[in-house]
Formats: structure tokens, C-alpha cells, sequence
């Protein structure tokens, strides 16, 4: 069922120009230029007529506003209309295992592991704006299939490389392997993670660098810091807990998670009890500027970080340049990644940086949550102050960033009528309970074996099943509004593939959401209508949906394509809180070749069920 709505002679090509490419082309920071790519370049070979001149940088410690002069790429470029073409191929092959009883960053034993290229967090993907990324994924996980969704990444007119199971494609069954394959149209800071149920929780993620201008300036780019909850327990079994309503892990809140065992910085931390591990380091110069990628790559944990003695100024939200802002604390919502730039102006020492929870229900662990950043020259310690506790975010994000790039809605055209509320729900189907998070009343539930693109190539999307939710929008270039209503004491952070998202208002946050006397507070037309900012809102890919109250959104029909919108809290996705906006069917063949599906789907189609250990009883995603 479908709701419809508006909406480069090879001579030349030698050593001499490979080393006069990895000259011109700008990677950020004091690293040396094209040091930090983890993979060889692969020089796109083309007639000479064809071939791409040489780019002039122009991106420099005291310039970082400035890409590229010839052509000319900048922080006022909006990628959505032009992004450079490098000719450059960066290739990753990920190799997915599994490990029970695998010790982890902090000395805990976790009992299921999965990891890529047998680390947590797996390897970094890293490019510069234009390049095209390959990554094949080799699926030597024991009994899971898998897909790898690159988050934040809008996969222009590639909505097949997407990687979410069920929707995008096939899973890829284990012995098996795919390539996925993009442009890197955008710049800044992404992720990667499994879009297989829960899977992503026991270990399949990474980071992704993709380098270009900054709002601000800065000397040295420190790289992706991913900062996760870690539980010891399989996601799989923790998720049955879960959505289980007989057994929570807090006694009276049906479908309540139990608390991460620990908080880890890029896979690193010491342990709650002390007994073990030890704490991440990052080091900076004094006198210098640093940027920072922060990546909050958790399943259920939001917080708020900061570094004692310190500030930091926020230049990007996800991956979408902002009027530098500086503050002393952040709060990042699971999925959301900042870009911040650190002065390192303190005395050279040690200096904690803290992760901070919410007094309202956004996860939390069992520890205090802690790394060092310590200024090189410093001696290796501990620091001596533990700084100030932040103020309590109430799993709230700022929507008060200014984009470079400025978009707008036209005015007056926020309506109501595309509303998607939720709220917990316990059904019984056959004799056994479960906790869901419906939307519109119907959980998510989507076929391994038909994913929605499968639909699209046989011309049959009219029979798909109700509690597939898919929602039409044929239209292009338009755009879409919508009212997302929270029937419940939980904040959800919403992530929406293939686009950035325009947050046109939200309900305040509650100081004290699970108070029982709590009701929803509803959107009013006559009071919420004029507040809504149309003008140039804060934009990103991911934000949050606050307890009893509602999130106004807009997003431009530009990319053809299913693409999924979701709670990014793992537990919730697992139990059915998502949509999947079925974007210009009939332009999606035409700007996507289909038939790739059909390979992986026949393997995986030969694996699952007939030959596969456990079966779907989720959400599918």
C-alpha cells in the first residue's frame, strides 16, 4: 500500500603525475598531502581530451574557506548543484568476521563480536570532495547476512548503493561479497555501520573522512573521533530482551534497554571497575588549531561532551557547513557528527574530555566516560581536573546553526497534513507479546529477499505490503513537509537517508519526560505556525524528536530513490520506528542500473531461509 503526496599519452599518466595529482589535490590538516588516504589512487585513465587538469589549491591553514581555484570549489559551493570531478578512486575492501567471546578496547569480553577487518571501529574511509569510493564488502560473518550503509552520505541518483537490507537491496549472504561504489559529492564528516537489525551493535561501523573547505580556520586535522556505547552482551540477545514486554530491563518501562556497559572512544577506554584498558589519547600543539570529527556511533547512548579548560567552535553539523559557533559543551544524538575546532591556548598539560548523560531517558552506562587530550610536551598522566558538569541537554539538539549555504522553504507552506506519529505499542500475534515502535500504527517490517528496489525493477511497487511503509513522493524538485508527533516519553533521533533535512521548529524539551502526569503536547497552527523558521533553518541528516511533542521538517524531492527515514536508536529501528520515502519512482531505473541487484539477491535468495540458522523477527533493517 502506498500513501501518495506532493512532494586522463599513458606516459604522462606515470609517476610524475600521480605525484603532481597528490600535490594539488588539498588534504586537510599538517599532514602531508594525501598521506592519510589508507588506499592507493587509482588515476581515472581517458583520452587527453578528456582529461582532468591539474587543481590548483588554495586550501590552507590561514585559507581553509577555499578549495580549489581552477576549477573554483569553496565553502559557498552548494554541492547539491556542483561538486568537483578528481578522477580518483579510493578502494577499501572491508572483511566482515565474527568472534565470540572477543576482548574489546576496554579489556571486557564481549561474547558476540563482529567486526571489519577484525578491528572496532574498522578502518576509516578517507577521501577528498569528488572522489569516487569503492568499497567491497566480504561477508565472512558465520550466520548473519549484512549491508553496509554509509551515513550521511546522499548517494546522488545511487540510492542502490545505499546499503540498507530489504529496502536497497538483498543482504549479502555470508561467503559472499559486494561492491559498493559513489561519489563523494559532499564533504566533511560521515559513518558507516551495518543496516542489518541490530547488527551494527556488535561492531560493524567505521568512520568516513571526505576533506574539503571549513568555515574556519585551523592547522591540524586530528581525524574522526568515534565515540560509542559498548554493551558485552550480543546485540542480538540484548534485542530480544528488548522486545520482549515481560522482562525489561527496567521493571514497569516495557522496551527499556539496560544501560552500555561502557562508552568508548574509537574503540578505547578503561573499564567501569578500573580492572582493565586504558584511555584514548589525542595530542595537541600548543598554539594551534585543531579540527575534530565527532561521530556519535552509538545504538541507544546520546551525551554531551567537553573538554576541560576548553572550548570548542562547531563548523560543521553532520556534514553541512555552519556559521562558526563557539561553545564550552555539545550534545550529539545518536547518528549526528559535529566538526569543531579546538585552540589549543591552555597550558600544556593533560586535559579530560568528558562524556556527560542526560538526566532524561537518552541512554547512559556504567561508568564516567572519559579520554585525555593531552598537549604534546605534557607528561603521559592523568589530569587533575575533572572540569565542571556541563548543562543537562534534556536530549536536546541546538537548532540554531546557520548553514553557509543557505536554503529556504517558501513561507506559509507548512501544513499538517503528512503527520507520522508514534508512540510504544505491545501487540500480540500468535500467542507471543512484543514491543513495537509504530508509525501511523504499522511497525516496519521489510522482506530480505524483495527489497523495495526489487518492487521498483519489476514494475510492481502498487503490491507491496502495507507494513513495508512506504510513502510516495513523485514528484521532483519539490518540497516535502512533514510532522513527526512523539506519543511518548522517550526523544528519538531521526535520521533520513539520501537527503539533509531543514528543521523548521520542534516542541522545547522536558526537564523530566517519564513523569507519569506528562501528555502529549501537539502541534498548534496558530501558535507553533509562526514560530516555525523557514528562513535558512539549522539543516543536517539527523536530529532529535522530543519526548510528548512534535518535529516539523522539510526536505527537497532532488534524488531519486527508497530511501529510509528512522529512529537511529537501535532497539527502536529493530522494532519498527521507520517510513521509506519511495522518491520519483519512475526516474529511479533511469538513473540507476537495477540489474545489479539481481546477483546478490539470487545469493542471498540461496542462502535465506532454507539455509540460514535464524530467522528474521524484527523490523528487518
Amino acid at each position: 500500500m502506498m500513501v501518495t503526496t506532493k512532494v586522463v599519452s599513458n606516459i604522462l599518466l606515470s609517476y610524475a603525475a600521480i605525484f603532481l595529482w597528490w600535490c594539488l589535490v588539498p588534504v586537510g590538516g599538517a599532514v602531508a598531502l594525501g598521506s592519510s588516504l589508507e588506499q592507493p589512487v587509482t588515476p581515472l585513465l581517458r583520452p587527453r581530451s578528456q582529461r582532468l587538469q591539474p587543481r590548483q589549491t588554495c586550501n590552507t591553514a590561514t585559507n581553509r574557506q577555499c578549495w580549489t581555484t581552477s576549477p573554483a570549489f569553496n565553502i559557498n559551493t552548494d554541492w547539491e548543484a556542483s561538486t568537483p570531478v578528481t578522477g580518483v578512486t579510493r578502494t577499501y575492501t572491508f572483511t566482515l568476521t565474527e568472534v565470540n567471546n572477543w576482548i574489546g578496547g576496554d579489556g571486557g569480553i564481549k561474547a558476540k563480536a563482529m567486526l571489519v577487518n577484525g578491528q572496532f571501529p574498522g578502518p576509516t574511509i578517507t577521501g577528498n570532495w569528488g572522489d569516487r569510493i569503492n568499497v567491497t564488502v566480504v561477508n565472512n560473518l558465520v550466520s548473519n547476512g549484512t549491508s553496509i550503509h554509509f551515513h550521511g552520505i546522499h548517494q546522488k541518483n545511487t540510492n542502490n548503493n545505499d546499503g540498507v537490507s530489504g529496502v536497497t537491496e538483498c543482504p549479502i549472504a555470508p561467503g559472499r561479497s559486494k561492491t559498493y561504489s559513489f561519489i563523494a559529492t559532499q564533504y566533511g564528516t560521515a559513518w558507516y555501520h551495518s543496516h542489518f537489525s541490530a547488527q551494527y551493535g556488535n561492531g560493524v561501523l567505521g568512520a568516513i573522512r571526505i576533506n574539503g573547505p571549513a568555515s574556519s580556520n585551523y592547522d591540524d586535522d586530528l581525524g574522526p573521533l568515534v565515540i560509542s556505547d559498548w554493551y558485552y552482551g550480543s546485540a542480538f540477545a540484548l534485542a530480544h530482551r528488548v522486545n520482549s514486554p515481560t522482562n525489561p530491563y527496567i521493571p514497569g518501562f516495557p522496551g527499556s534497554p539496560p544501560p552500555s556497559d561502557n562508552i568508548l572512544f574509537n574503540g578505547l577506554n578503561r573499564r567501569a571497575n578500573g580492572a582493565s584498558g586504558s584511555y584514548r589519547r589525542f595530542t595537541l600543539t600548543a598554539g594551534r588549531k585543531h579540527l575534530l570529527r565527532l561521530i556519535n556511533g552509538s545504538v541507544q547512548a546520546s551525551f554531551t561532551v567537553s573538554l576541560v579548560g576548553h572550548s570548542f567552535t562547531i563548523v560543521a553539523t553532520d556534514m553541512v557547513p555552519i556559521t562558526p559557533v563557539t561553545v564550552t559543551s555539545l550534545y550529539i544524538g545518536v547518528g549526528q557528527r559535529y566538526d569543531v575546532i579546538i585552540s589549543a591556548n591552555q597550558p600544556v598539560a593533560n586535559y579530560w574530555f568528558n562524556t556527560t548523560f542526560s538526566s532524561a531517558p537518552c541512554g547512559g552506562a556504567t561508568n564516567r566516560p572519559a579520554m585525555i587530550f593531552q598537549y604534546s610536551g605534557a607528561p603521559t598522566a592523568n589530569p587533575t581536573s575533572a572540569g565542571t558538569v556541563p548543562p543537562d541537554s534534556r536530549c536536546a539538539d541546538s537548532l540554531n546553526y546557520t548553514p553557509i549555504v543557505s536554503k529556504s522553504v517558501p513561507s506559509a507552506s507548512f501544513t499538517t497534513g503528512n503527520t507520522l506519529n508514534t508512540r510504544l505499542q505491545i501487540s500480540t500475534t500468535g500467542g507471543i507479546s512484543r514491543v513495537y515502535w509504530p508509525v501511523n500504527n504499522t511497525p516496519m517490517k521489510v522482506n530480505w529477499n524483495n527489497p523495495t528496489l526489487e518492487y521498483v525493477k519489476n514494475s510492481n511497487t502498487g503490491t507491496m505490503p502495507a507494513n513495508t511503509n512506504v510513502i510516495s513522493v513523485p514528484t521532483a524538485n519539490q518540497w516535502t513537509f512533514w510532522l513527526i508527533v512523539n506519543n511518548s516519553s522517550i526523544p528519538h533521533p531521526v535520521h533520513l537517508h539520501g537527503h539533509d533535512i531543514l528543521i523548521l521548529g520542534a516542541s522545547p524539551a522536558l526537564a523530566a519526560p517519564i513523569n507519569p502526569t506528562n501528555r502529549l503536547r501537539p502541534y498548534n497552527p496558530s501558535v507553533d505556525g509562526p514560530a516555525l523558521k523557514i528562513a535558512n533553518p539549522t539543516r543536517r541528516d539527523t536530529t532529535m524528536l522530543p519526548a510528548w511533542g512534535w518535529l516539523a521538517l522539510a526536505y527537497r524531492t532532488n534524488n531519486p530513490g527508497a530511501w529510509l527515514m528512522h529512529c537511529h536508536i537501535a532497539w527502536h529501528a529493530s522494532q519498527g520506528f521507520s517510513v521509506q520515502f519511495l522518491e520519483q519512482l519512475t526516474s529511479i531505473p533511469t538513473v540507476m542500473n537495477l540489474n545489479e541487484l539481481t546477483g546478490n539477491c539470487n545469493n542471498w535468495d540461496a542462502f535465506y531461509p532454507s539455509g540460514a540458522p535464524f530467522l528474521q523477527d524484527d523490523s528487518g533493517i
